[in-house]
């Protein structure tokens, strides 16, 4: 009987190593929503992250010298709206450029106007968030651009 008592104190044991052992081997940022970048990626955001990539947003220019800077292309809450920045800049002017071709001219003068629209995707970022834009997040996530 001894000898059945210590079969199953070994099966336990057993039983118990394999179980921490699978613990070890999960990702210590696993979520259960696998479409939420801000859960994956919260812990390398910094405050310096978050002013590249606010700025980003009202000033193509900046976003553009994130993506040529190795360190700053490195980090991905930065490349991610460097990226999305620059698309979103091309599709806006895109729109001013159209809008003042079909009203012959005045409706560039709405130009200042929609350009305050790039403040929402800055200030979000600001505050660490991955924000999705509808059309330009999805077309860079399918090109590859981002992850």
């Amino acid at each position: 009987m001894s000898s059945d008592n210590e079969k199953q104190e070994e099966i336990s044991d057993i039983n118990f190593n394999t179980d921490s052992s699978l613990d070890e081997q999960k990702p210590k940022h696993e979520s259960d929503d696998t479409n939420n970048l801000d859960a994956f990626f919260i812990d390398d955001v910094t405050s310096d992250d978050r002013l590249w990539a606010a700025l980003g947003y009202p000033i193509p220019f900046i976003a553009l010298i994130a993506i040529l800077m190795d360190d700053k292309n490195e980090r991905p809450f930065i490349r991610y709206h460097a990226v999305q920045a620059i698309v979103f800049s091309v599709v806006l002017w895109t729109a001013i450029l159209l809008l003042g071709i079909v009203t012959l001219g005045i409706g560039t003068m709405c130009s200042p106007i929609l350009w305050l629209i790039s403040l929402w995707p800055a200030y979000d970022a600001y505050q660490g968030n991955y924000t999705e834009l509808p059309v330009i997040t999805n077309f860079i996530k399918n090109r590859g651009w981002v992850p």
